[in-house]
């Protein structure tokens, strides 16, 4: 019998660090790491539409949504991943959400967060050019963030955790543990 799909979504605002504590975590659990822009920025080079993130975040909206949707399919074939997304992006017009869940049905969502204060202080020392937030929006988007994937985990009937990131160390070894536990329960 084939074993069951653990698709491990692990979100956060940009600048939280999930992206380095999923490549670390990575390398010490058997779940390879899929960055879902990278993913997008991949596919949409495959089928020369676009180069850099700028020029993919250009593209007219539903080519956009295609290439989010082809990342989706491809992931969903994977048995087991750290699948590394935003979970909730802004736009000019609001939120949307980019946890796709009717595409992907994930066994855990792990939220990281972070004080915004610390964010902002990671993302001007980080050479990837970031969203201009405030205290104050960046604080709105994780309000948002969390809500959304509450949300999504009752939808998809799925657990959510949250995990601080204020030590990496720390963050790094309860991630870890987390899905050992989580990988003892999927086997039993």
């Amino acid at each position: 019998m084939p074993r069951k799909k653990d698709l491990i979504s692990v979100v956060g605002v940009p600048g939280v660090g999930k992206t380095s504590l999923c490549k670390k975590l990575s390398k010490k659990v058997d779940y390879p790491h899929i960055n879902y822009g990278d993913l997008m920025l991949e596919i949409a080079r495959e089928k020369s539409l676009a180069e850099t993130e700028d020029e993919l975040f250009s593209l007219p909206i539903r080519t956009q949504y295609q290439v989010w949707e082809e990342a989706a399919l491809q992931i969903k074939e994977q048995r087991k991943a750290l699948v590394d997304l935003h979970g909730l992006d802004q736009s000019p017009i609001g939120y949307i959400l980019s946890l796709p869940i009717k595409i992907i049905k994930p066994s855990l969502i792990i939220l990281i967060e972070s004080p915004p204060e610390l964010i902002l202080l990671r993302r001007k020392h980080d050479p990837k050019q970031r969203i201009r937030d405030t205290i104050q929006t960046l604080t709105e988007h994780m309000e948002m963030l969390r809500m959304s994937m509450m949300i999504s985990s009752v939808m998809v009937g799925c657990t959510l955790s949250i995990i601080q990131n204020v030590n990496f160390k720390e963050a790094l070894n309860e991630m870890k543990r987390l899905l050992v536990f989580h990988q003892r329960i999927s086997d039993s």
